[in-house]
């Protein structure tokens, strides 16, 4: 049975099922398999950055983001990974740049060629 979440401050058109989340960068929910997962971990200078988790596996606080350089942009442009995930950038920063290559090789590869379509069946 699909549970309609509702809120008077956030109405929502369509009902969701499942887990729903919030994306940090459009701040609109969505359900939880449309958003990719990314969470804190060490770079290779020590420093702390935000990396990828599309699994949903990985250790430890979580924050949620539609997996789109717009929202990823939002979520730069609002400081929204440190705060989401609760981490004091402190003097070196959070490096969020493994989540927007990824981001970036998503949508590279997931755009398609309009010649790459199949004419056979076309009228």
């Amino acid at each position: 049975m699909a549970r309609r979440l509702n809120s008077p401050a956030r109405p929502d058109d369509l009902p969701v099922t499942g887990p729903v989340r919030t994306c940090i960068g459009c701040r609109e929910r969505a359900s939880r398999s449309e958003l990719l997962r990314v969470t804190a971990g060490s770079g290779t200078d020590g420093h702390a950055v935000v990396v990828p988790d599309p699994d949903g596996t990985a250790p430890g606080r979580g924050a949620h983001l539609h997996p789109t350089t717009g929202c990823y942009d939002l979520a730069v442009r609002r400081k929204a990974f440190s705060r989401a995930l609760r981490i004091n950038p402190g003097a070196g920063g959070l490096s969020n740049v493994p989540v927007g290559e990824y981001i970036t090789t998503q949508a590279a590869t997931t755009r398609t060629d309009p010649t790459d379509r199949d004419w056979s069946n076309s009228s």
